[in-house]
């Protein structure tokens, strides 16, 4: 069912992140804690945002496990961003393939999904005819998470300014999209949405599952505060705040539990480019 992290706030280098911690999500690539099956290895992901250069931004893939790739050992302790997003995936839906490895990129918007959606090979032709030509060209891949934020893309302009509820709207459109889609070809299986978007300032993040019975996949947010890693030990401190951060994450990545917070079932996290964060009900 994959696992992914989200950082945003005072610049990091990327490597902070992907081994030092405890739980690094590499360490989730071959020892995922919370999931039945540990493993995470049919490729994996990092976007990252480098304004100062290019609004748009960089997306390294690769269908290698994470755990064995040299190029991501070797450039990500010499990349440093305010916001980077990693996954390593688990395939579900689609091939192993570097167009299906997330997150998934389209003008200023990244997207990444932990989870399935149960039935999609049902719903995919469906689901592409709402499409317009532009986001219909656009799709590279055949999995069920590229073809979900290709219905959020239809409620957003991916390359202009767009405000936080503006964002989660176009999510929790996309979900009303998608239930419907589900319900008119008579698809009552749940389906999982452990999904993140951003726009490289602001976060959207949703912990949700269908069938409001069952328990959604993990998610967590960090506590606020600047996230350090000094002799081999990572943590979430208290610190100026321009040196603050907020980190959202299919599991925790140390194990000082008082500094995350699990995400209620059906819920979203809203994050400002201020770090405010809000966590609200997810309403289809």
């Amino acid at each position: 069912m994959c696992r992914f992290i989200a950082y945003r706030g005072a610049p990091v280098l990327m490597d902070r992140l992907l081994y030092l911690p405890r739980n690094s999500l590499i360490n989730q690539s071959f020892r995922a804690r919370e999931r039945e099956e540990p493993l995470n290895g049919d490729g994996f992901g990092v976007g990252w945002y480098t304004p100062e250069i290019e609004e748009t931004p960089a997306v390294f893939s690769s269908i290698q496990p994470a755990w064995n790739n040299r190029n991501l050992r070797n450039l990500s302790p010499k990349i440093r961003s305010g916001t980077i997003l990693a996954h390593v995936r688990a395939a579900t839906h689609g091939r192993v393939s570097e167009a299906n490895c997330h997150p998934f990129s389209y003008g200023k918007l990244l997207f990444m999904h932990n989870g399935a959606i149960a039935g999609f090979n049902v719903i995919k032709r469906a689901l592409r005819t709402r499409l317009p030509d532009g986001i219909y060209d656009w799709i590279r891949g055949d999995t069920d998470s590229e073809h979900f934020f290709a219905l959020i893309l239809q409620h957003v302009d991916p390359h202009g300014d767009l405000t936080l509820e503006q964002m989660s709207a176009a999510f929790v459109d996309a979900l009303q999209e998608l239930t419907e889609l589900l319900d008119e070809h008579d698809i009552d299986r749940p389906f999982t949405m452990n999904g993140l978007l951003t726009d490289g300032e602001r976060i959207v993040a949703s912990r949700y599952i269908s069938d409001e019975s069952a328990e959604p996949n993990t998610l967590y947010h960090s506590s606020r505060g600047a996230f350090e890693c000094v002799d081999g030990k990572c943590r979430i401190v208290p610190g100026k705040p321009e040196d603050d951060c907020v980190l959202v994450v299919s599991e925790k990545l140390t194990d000082a539990a008082e500094h995350w917070h699990p995400v209620p079932g059906n819920h979203m996290i809203l994050l400002e480019g201020d770090l405010s964060l809000d966590v609200r009900p997810i309403s289809v």
